[in-house]
């Protein structure tokens, strides 16, 4: 912690919003290869177990009546891969929707993604 502020330095957790709880949860496990039970997603949350100091949680707002899913068109965050190349073809084989191609510029390589909602994400390899 920084001792001018009470916030820690590091990004806790985060939240996708979805339409669908059952569906985003099987795909999120599918992109990442984790295994999925069905029986353990409740609405309104389920927290994706992810290997990282970062949390993913995914929130379809089932208690929220007034809540409207806006999917960003803008990257959310991003998820690490040692080979650019490797992650892209796989993702593609998995016919989801690629917005950008990979980019590279020097030894940093991207692209552009977007999941069951129209969410924008990026892989990267940096």
């Amino acid at each position: 912690m920084n001792s001018n502020s009470p916030l820690a330095c590091k990004v806790n957790n985060v939240f996708i919003h979805v339409s669908n709880i059952e569906k985003s949860s099987e795909w999120y496990s599918d992109l990442l290869g984790l295994p999925f039970n069905k029986d353990i997603v409740k609405s309104p949350v389920y927290n994706i177990p992810i290997t990282s100091e970062t949390g993913l949680t995914l929130d379809d707002h089932t208690f929220d009546p007034e809540f409207k899913l806006n999917p960003s068109d803008h990257v959310l965050f991003n998820f690490y891969v040692p080979e650019i190349d490797k992650a892209y073809e796989f993702v593609k084989n998995k016919g989801i929707t690629i917005v950008k191609e990979i980019e590279h510029i020097g030894d940093f390589a991207y692209f552009n993604f977007k999941d069951l909602d129209g969410n924008v994400l990026m892989i990267c390899n940096c």
